[in-house]
C-alpha cells in the first residue's frame, strides 16, 4: 500500500514539474543541468524536452532530448534528436539523430543516423552511418562508412566500410579491413589478414588468408586452404606415387608462396584399403627460372569406403625441375607418421624408425619414404 502511494506521489510530482517547466520554457535557456522523468512528456522538461540540451538525464521508461552532454539513462529508450557527448545507457534501445562521441549501451539496439565516435555495445544490433570507434553486438554490427581505427565484434555478422579488426561468429563483409576473423566467411576488398572457418574472398591480400576450405583473391601470396583460387597465383594438376604404391591425382592451387592440396588416388599394394583421399598445404621455399624446392604437409587416408582405419601424415621435401612453361617433374624424401587399427596397412612400409602397438589393436609408426611425380600448370 505504501509503495503504491509513493509511486502516485512521484508521478504527480513529475506532472507538476512538467507543467511548470512548460510555462517557463519561453524564459529559460534551452540547456538544463538535469532532466528527470517517467516518459515523455512527463518530465522536468515537459513537452518541450526535444528542444533541450541536458548534462544529465534519467528516465524510468523513455526520455527525449535535443542533445546530451554528460550521461543519459533510461529503463527502455533514449531518443536524442541531435548529438551525444558522453554516455547513453538504455534497457532496450538508444536512438541518436546525428553524432555520438562517447559510449552507447543498450540491451537490444543502438542506432546512430550519422557518425558514431567511441563505442557502441548492444545485446542484438548496432547501426551507424559512419563509424570511427568500436561496435560490439550479440547479433550484428553495421556501418556504411568507417576508418581504419574502427573495430567490430559480433555474434553473427559484421558489415561495414573499413575496419582495423573485425570478428564475427558467421561472417565479415567490408570494403577494406586489416584483420577479419569469422566462423564461416570473410568478404573484403583489400585485406591484410583473413581467417575463416570455411571461406575467404578478397581482392588484394597483403598478409595471409587462412580458410578451412576455400580462399578467393586477385592477389595473395600466402593463401592457406584446401582450394585457393588466386587470379595472379598458380593452379596445377599433379600425379604422384610413393613408397607404398599409393598413386594420387591432386589439384594444387595457391599464391606465389603458399598453396593447397586436395587429391584422390589408389593403392596397388593393399587389397583391403585400395582407395586414397589426400589433403594438405604446400610452400615454394625456393624458386628459380627452372628449378625450385617445394615443401608439402599432407594427410592421406586409405579406405574401402566402409572403414577408415589407415591414416598417414607426411612431410615431403620435393625438388622440382620445370620442363618448358607448363610441365614440372619432382621427387624427394618424405617423413611419415602412420596410425592404423586392426593391422590395416601396417605392412605397407617395410621398416619403421619407431613403432608401437596400443590397446584396441591400434598401431603408431614413423618411417622415412619417398615420392615422385609430374605436374602440369593450368
Amino acid at each position: 500500500m505504501r509503495t503504491t502511494t509513493l509511486a502516485k506521489i512521484i508521478i504527480l510530482s513529475l506532472i507538476a514539474i512538467s507543467n511548470l517547466a512548460t510555462k517557463v520554457s519561453g524564459q529559460s535557456p534551452l540547456t538544463r543541468p538535469a532532466h528527470v522523468g517517467l516518459i515523455y512528456p512527463i518530465s522536468t522538461n515537459g513537452k518541450d524536452a526535444p528542444a533541450y540540451t541536458n548534462q544529465f538525464s534519467l528516465h524510468v521508461f523513455a526520455g527525449v532530448s535535443k542533445a546530451e552532454t554528460g550521461a543519459a539513462v533510461a529503463g527502455i529508450s533514449n531518443i536524442v534528436k541531435e548529438n551525444v557527448s558522453g554516455a547513453v545507457v538504455a534497457g532496450f534501445s538508444n536512438h541518436i539523430g546525428n553524432i555520438t562521441r562517447g559510449v552507447s549501451v543498450a540491451g537490444f539496439m543502438n542506432t546512430v543516423h550519422n557518425k558514431a565516435q567511441g563505442a557502441m555495445v548492444a545485446g542484438f544490433i548496432n547501426s551507424a552511418k559512419e563509424l570511427k570507434g568500436y561496435q560490439v553486438a550479440g547479433f550484428g554490427n553495421f556501418a556504411a562508412k568507417g576508418d581504419t581505427s574502427s573495430g567490430q565484434l559480433a555474434g553473427f555478422l559484421n558489415r561495414g566500410d573499413t575496419a582495423q579488426l573485425s570478428i564475427a561468429g558467421f561472417g565479415n563483409m567490408h570494403r577494406a579491413a586489416k584483420v577479419q576473423l569469422a566462423g564461416f566467411i570473410n568478404a573484403n576488398g583489400n585485406a591484410h589478414t583473413q581467417i575463416a572457418g570455411f571461406m575467404n574472398i578478397a581482392k588484394k591480400v597483403k598478409g595471409v588468408q587462412v580458410a578451412g576450405f576455400l580462399n578467393i583473391a586477385d592477389s595473395s601470396d600466402y593463401s592457406i586452404g584446401i582450394i585457393n583460387i588466386v587470379k595472379n597465383g598458380e593452379k596445377q594438376f599433379s600425379l604422384s606415387i610413393d613408397e607404398t604404391t599409393t598413386t594420387i591425382l591432386s589439384f594444387k592451387s595457391g599464391g606465389r608462396v603458399m598453396y593447397g592440396i586436395i587429391g584422390v588416388g589408389y593403392n596397388f599394394k593393399d587389397a583391403d584399403t585400395r582407395y586414397a583421399i589426400q589433403a594438405g598445404i604446400g610452400a615454394h621455399l625456393f624458386a628459380g627460372p627452372r628449378f625450385r624446392i617445394n615443401v608439402e604437409a599432407t594427410s592421406t587416408a586409405l579406405t574401402d569406403f566402409s572403414k577408415w582405419q589407415y591414416h598417414k601424415q607426411t612431410l615431403a621435401i620435393l625438388p622440382a625441375w620445370r620442363l618448358g612453361s607448363r610441365v614440372e617433374v619432382f621427387a624427394g624424401p618424405t617423413f611419415n607418421h602412420v596410425y592404423s587399427k586392426d593391422g590395416v596397412g601396417e605392412d605397407l612400409s617395410g621398416y619403421y624408425l619407431w613403432s608401437k602397438h596400443y590397446r584396441n589393436n591400434k598401431f603408431w609408426g614413423d618411417y622415412i619414404g619417398g615420392t615422385a611425380g609430374v605436374q602440369v600448370k593450368l
